[in-house]
């Protein structure tokens, strides 16, 4: 979609192994506070799913626009604030059915409109941010469960319980789950939300925002409507 070449690849990842086998010769780092990237060494850098753990995700897309060339191009994928919405519906309603009390259980994630804001911040030119929900399939919330500490995605919240979550609540919690969200045969949906947020560094070859107030035509002429003022 891009009619681009690129060069010089660089990959933020948590899991290397994913990406070598399809990127042999990107240089790929770890989604560390700071990236192991070099400046202005790259012309495409891709931010893969680590995002929503960054402590200062600010602060990764402009070290991520530091490592880019000008005109290079940065590619992010990250979860949205609807990922897992069945299960932290669920969860929060057994867990407050069984013990009277709600505890952090999946951590926030941002909304696309926050983290599109984000690109602006960091200081990316011509920023675009979209979203995709993909929904998974499971036996049960278990087998979901199971699939996402596979996946390092655990309750990590520093205010999360210290201790083992009641057994009574997870099993009120898969029914509940599958009461709400189940199909009809007998499996249970999860949804991930991806965002991709794209946004290039900038250069003066790049499409430049017009100065307000020097238009030449009208927009009533290219719409070819009439143009009435308001009243007072």
């Amino acid at each position: 979609m891009v009619n681009k070449s690129f060069t010089a690849p660089a990959i933020v990842t948590p899991f290397p192994q994913v990406w070598r086998g399809a990127f042999p010769e990107a240089t790929i780092v770890a989604d560390t506070e700071t990236l192991d990237l070099e400046r202005q060494a790259h012309d495409l850098v891709i931010h893969a799913l680590g995002l929503h753990w960054a402590d200062d995700p600010v602060g990764q897309l402009i070290q991520c626009r530091h490592a880019l060339r000008p005109d290079g191009l940065c590619i992010v994928i990250s979860f949205g604030g609807q990922t897992l919405q069945e299960l932290r519906a669920t969860l929060g309603q057994a867990e407050t059915e069984v013990t009277g009390g709600l505890s952090p259980r999946v951590a926030p994630m941002g909304e696309i409109r926050d983290l599109g804001a984000l690109l602006q911040r960091a200081g990316f030119a011509l920023p675009v941010a979209d979203s995709a929900t993909l929904t998974a399939s499971y036996d049960n919330a278990f087998h979901l469960m199971r699939d996402l500490r596979a996946m390092g995605e655990t309750n990590a919240l520093h205010a999360r319980l210290r201790h083992p979550t009641r057994r009574a609540v997870m099993l009120r919690a898969a029914e509940l789950y599958t009461q709400s969200f189940g199909t009809e045969d007998g499996r249970i949906p999860a949804s991930f939300e991806l965002i991709t947020l794209t946004g290039w560094a900038p250069d003066a070859s790049q499409p430049q925002p017009l100065r307000p107030g020097s238009a030449a035509q009208r927009l009533a002429d290219a719409l070819g409507t009439q143009e009435n003022p308001l009243k007072d």
